[in-house]
């Protein structure tokens, strides 16, 4: 006669007991994952709707400062202290069409005139000292007054960018943030002039 106690247990059928204690050690580890995971999801929206997000250069208009695929992030946080300066580089809304991000250069204030013409950008009349260009800024444009809570924006390779010359001054809204860093690829790591 055999011994019942030396049985396999893993031949015994289930018991209600044996059920409820697995359904009890599924609920223990769902929770743990939801209470992991759902503060995770939450902390990483919070970031990217206030805070910072990544993203990415499409095309050429800001070349050779910024290239095609290259991968930036962009702050969200200083201009809810203070507006866009000049020089900065932005990411924005189309004015056109609002679901499109573009990646330019700020070069006209709220207030200021802003013209181009002989090769220049002149604000309030005076040329606009630009390092960052490789090229001068061809064709006429002007004078126009930027509107105030707006802002005028460049491609630094202004033969091949859609800009402010194009949708005129973009407003302040628009604006999603100041591209700060460059991560990607490795060899252009470094802030965004």
């Amino acid at each position: 006669m055999e011994d019942p106690e030396l049985h396999d247990q893993s031949e015994m059928p289930e018991t209600p007991e044996r059920g409820t204690s697995a359904l009890r050690t599924l609920a223990h580890w769902l929770r743990e994952v939801l209470e992991t995971i759902i503060p995770a999801v939450i902390i990483a929206l919070v970031i990217n709707l206030f805070l910072a997000q990544a993203t990415q250069v499409y095309g050429q208009s800001m070349e050779p400062n910024l290239h095609h695929s290259q991968r930036l992030v962009v702050e969200k946080i200083s201009y809810h202290f203070h507006g866009p300066r000049r020089g900065d580089v932005v990411v924005l809304r189309s004015p056109q069409r609002k679901s499109e991000l573009l990646i330019k250069r700020v070069i006209g204030l709220p207030g200021e005139q802003v013209e181009i013409h002989d090769g220049l950008v002149y604000i309030d009349g005076v040329p606009l000292a630009e390092p960052y260009l490789t090229q001068g800024t061809a064709g006429h444009v002007g004078p126009i007054i930027v509107p105030p809570l707006h802002v005028y924006v460049l491609g630094d390779n202004r033969s091949f960018s859609n800009d402010s010359r194009s949708f005129g001054p973009v407003p302040l809204e628009n604006v999603v943030g100041r591209a700060w860093l460059s991560y990607w690829p490795l060899d252009q790591i470094g802030f965004v002039h």
